[in-house]
C-alpha cells in the first residue's frame, strides 16, 4: 500500500516531481504549470488531426505536368481555419494598419503595401470595373474569400493576426490593460516573438504603462511566458502537405486502419454533383462548368454568383472545412520544384526552410525594429515588401558555429537537394556552383546566360485547389501550380494554418463507417 500510493503521488496532478522528489510550486521552489489541459481553439480554426497519407497524383494526369509523383507522407496534427481569409477579415486587418501608421508620412507605406491590388479584376475583353470598384470593401462582398493578394502579403497577414490574438488573449487573461492595447490608436507595437524572449522590449519599451491587474496576484509574477502555455503559436500559411491532407479528408474512406479507395475531390464520390437524395444533382464547388459557363443555368444550378461565392457556399469535407476546391486556389508555403522524388522526407514534408536567429546586443538582450529601423524593398512588380515591422526582432543571418550539425548545414534550404552539390541529380558541384538547376546556362547563340532562363525559381510558391475561373480538374487536391510570391491574381487566396502543440493520439478506437 505504501509503495502504490508513493508511485501515484508522482503524477504531476500531485505536484510531485518524478525527478528529485521535491513539491512543484511550492514557496521558494521549482514553478511549472501543472493543470495545462491542451492547446485551445483559436479563432476561425478547425482542428485536423494528423495521419498517414499519399500524397500526390493518384488519379489521372490529362496535363502530363508529372510534378505530383506519389508519396506516403505522415503529417502531424495541425489547425486550420475553417474558410478562406473573407474580405471583412481582410479589411480588419488594414484598418487596423491605417489607424496605426496612416497618419505618419513615413510609415505610411505599411499601410499601402498590404492593400489588395483591385485591379486584378481588369481584362482587355472583358467588362469587369464593378468588380475593380466593390469586391474588396462593398458589404455585398464582405464573405467572399479575398484575392489580389501576393504569397508575401498573405504572409504578412498571418504575422498580424498571431499578434492580435495573443494580444488579446494577455490583456482577457489580466497580463495587459485590455483598453490600452486593443485600441490601434495607442500607437503600441506588440509582437508575440518579443514579448515571450524580452517583454520588457514589447511596446516600443514601455510595456510597464499597459501592464495588467490580475496578474500581479497570480504566482507574483506580471507577465506571461512560454512555460504557461497561454499564448497560441503563430498563424502561417500551411504548408502543402498539410492543405492536401486536409483537403482530402479521407476519414470518409477509413475502415478500420486502412483507408479502402481512393479520393478525386475533397468529397466522397467521383463526380461534382451531389448524390445525396435531400440535394441530389446540386454542385458540390463552384469552378468553371465549361467554356463561357461560370455557373449553370439560370433556375437551377446557377449560384447567383458566377464569380466568387461566400466562403460556406458549399458543403464542408469531413473535416468541417470549407471551399477546398474550387472558388479561389489557395497560397500554401512552399516553394515549388516540378519534382518531388521518392527521397523525400516523409514527416511534415516542406520545401522553404529559412533559418535564422534573434540578434542579442551586448547586454545579452534582443534587438528589436523601431520605427526608424523597419526594412521595406520594392518588388519586381514595382509593389512595396514589407519586411519587418516596428515592435518585431531583428533577425540575422547563422554564422558557421549555428551550422555545425548532423541534421542541416545551410540557412537557406530552398534549393536543398536540388541540383547542388549534395543533390542526387548528375550535376557535379563545380558545374553547378553558380548556377540554379532550372536555369539554361547558355544563350541559344552559344554565349553565357546571366538572365533568368526559368519561371521556376526559389521565389516560386505553389498555390493548390482549383477557382472559380478553373474546369473540374483543378479541384483535384493533388494538383499543383505555381506562381511568383509577389504576383496577384483575382483567383488566388489564402487561409492559415496553426501548429499543435503536444500528442493528439486518439485513445478511443474508432467507430467503424
Amino acid at each position: 500500500m505504501l509503495i502504490g500510493c508513493s508511485r501515484n503521488n508522482y503524477k504531476a496532478g500531485k505536484n510531485i516531481s518524478q525527478a528529485t522528489g521535491w513539491k512543484i510550486n511550492s514557496e521558494g521552489g521549482f514553478q511549472a504549470e501543472t493543470k495545462y489541459r491542451g492547446q485551445q481553439n483559436a479563432p476561425g480554426m478547425i482542428f485536423v488531426q494528423g495521419g498517414t497519407f499519399v500524397k500526390g497524383n493518384t488519379k489521372d494526369n490529362v496535363m502530363h505536368d508529372w510534378n505530383n509523383t506519389p508519396t506516403q507522407q505522415y503529417v502531424r496534427s495541425f489547425f486550420m481555419d475553417e474558410t478562406e481569409v473573407t474580405n471583412i477579415m481582410y479589411l480588419e486587418y488594414i484598418d487596423w494598419l491605417k489607424r496605426m501608421y496612416g497618419g505618419d508620412e513615413e510609415l505610411k507605406k505599411i499601410y499601402v503595401a498590404a492593400l489588395p491590388d483591385t485591379l486584378v479584376w481588369r481584362n482587355p475583353l472583358g467588362f469587369n470595373e464593378d468588380m475593380v470598384n466593390n469586391y474588396l470593401r462593398h458589404p455585398a462582398f464582405q464573405n467572399h474569400p479575398v484575392v489580389g493578394v501576393s504569397w508575401h502579403q498573405a504572409n504578412n497577414f498571418a504575422k498580424w493576426r498571431t499578434n492580435r490574438v495573443n494580444e488579446r488573449i494577455l490583456a482577457e487573461k489580466g497580463f495587459l490593460n485590455r483598453d490600452s492595447v486593443l485600441n490601434p490608436n495607442s500607437k503600441l507595437s506588440f509582437n508575440t516573438k518579443t514579448y515571450l524572449l524580452d517583454p520588457s522590449k514589447t511596446y516600443d519599451g514601455n510595456i510597464s504603462s499597459v501592464i495588467g491587474d490580475k496578474s500581479i496576484t497570480e504566482n507574483d509574477t506580471i507577465h506571461s511566458s512560454i512555460e504557461n502555455g497561454l499564448i497560441l503559436p503563430e498563424y502561417r500559411l500551411p504548408t502543402e502537405t498539410e492543405w492536401e491532407y486536409a483537403a482530402l479528408g479521407l476519414g470518409e474512406l477509413r475502415d478500420g486502419n486502412l483507408y479502402r479507395g481512393k479520393k478525386k475531390f475533397p468529397w466522397q464520390g467521383e463526380y461534382t454533383r451531389s448524390q445525396k437524395k435531400k440535394t441530389l444533382g446540386d454542385q458540390l464547388a463552384n469552378y468553371k462548368l465549361g467554356k463561357g459557363d461560370y455557373g449553370g443555368i439560370a433556375g437551377w444550378s446557377e449560384t447567383g454568383s458566377g464569380i466568387t461565392t461566400s466562403v460556406r457556399s458549399y458543403p464542408p469535407n469531413s473535416f468541417g472545412l470549407f471551399g477546398m476546391a474550387g472558388n479561389v486556389s489557395e497560397w500554401v508555403a512552399d516553394v515549388y520544384r516540378p519534382i518531388i522524388d521518392e527521397e523525400a522526407n516523409d514527416f511534415n514534408y516542406y520545401r522553404g526552410n529559412l533559418y535564422s536567429k534573434p540578434l542579442i546586443s551586448e547586454d545579452g538582450r534582443v534587438t528589436t525594429v523601431t520605427r526608424e529601423t523597419f526594412v521595406d524593398s520594392i518588388l519586381p512588380n514595382g509593389r512595396i515588401y514589407i519586411q519587418n515591422l516596428p515592435g518585431d526582432l531583428v533577425e540575422v543571418d547563422l554564422d558557421e558555429t549555428d551550422l555545425m550539425r548532423t541534421n542541416y548545414s545551410s540557412a537557406d534550404n530552398r534549393s536543398y537537394r536540388d541540383g547542388d552539390s549534395e543533390s542526387s541529380r548528375f550535376y557535379t558541384a563545380g558545374e553547378t556552383k553558380d548556377q540554379s538547376m532550372y536555369n539554361s546556362p547558355m544563350n541559344p547563340d552559344g554565349n553565357s546566360s546571366i538572365n533568368s532562363t526559368s519561371l521556376i525559381s526559389n521565389e516560386s510558391r505553389v498555390y493548390k485547389g482549383g477557382s472559380w475561373l478553373d474546369r473540374s480538374y483543378y479541384l483535384d487536391p493533388a494538383q499543383r501550380r505555381f506562381y511568383p510570391e509577389y504576383m496577384t491574381t483575382n483567383f488566388i487566396g489564402f487561409r492559415c494554418a496553426m501548429s499543435y502543440l503536444g500528442e493528439a493520439r486518439n485513445t478511443s478506437k474508432p467507430k467503424k463507417r
